[in-house]
């Protein structure tokens, strides 16, 4: 069991942001911008072409409606998507508010406090 299905039955907390029949959306712990958010399909599938071609459509749908929440949510120039895969074996999107192309590298990290997650967390979902 991947820890993003830990996170999904709620055995490990998470700054979650909306959930549906198909997917849970969250901020990312150690982000590259505030704002950092993951996409996450409740199915545990290890790599995205992998994903049948509904839940595949499914999956960027969904994404498109929540970066168009988080560029309301967060002053950004554009909300960049990134699939990588390769530190959770469980699908997943990054959508990250960027400003400038070091908010993109995975390399530059944010701090937040809990707080700030919480209130971040709020303020996207009020967007959906």
């Amino acid at each position: 069991m991947s820890i993003f299905t830990k996170i999904i039955k709620g055995e490990i907390p998470s700054y979650k942001i909306a959930e549906n029949e198909d997917f849970f959306v969250f901020l990312d712990i150690n982000p590259n911008a505030e704002g950092h958010t993951l996409v996450v399909p409740k199915q545990e599938v290890d790599k995205l072409f992998d994903l049948d071609d509904e839940l595949y459509a499914k999956l960027f749908n969904y994404s498109k409606t929540i970066a168009a929440a988080i560029e309301k949510a967060v002053p950004c120039n554009r909300v960049g998507l990134s699939v990588i895969g390769l530190e959770v074996p469980h699908v997943h999107v990054h959508l990250v508010p960027l400003n400038q192309m070091a908010d993109a590298t995975f390399e530059k990290k944010v701090k937040l406090t809990e707080e700030e997650f919480k209130a971040l967390a709020v303020k996207i979902a009020s967007y959906l």
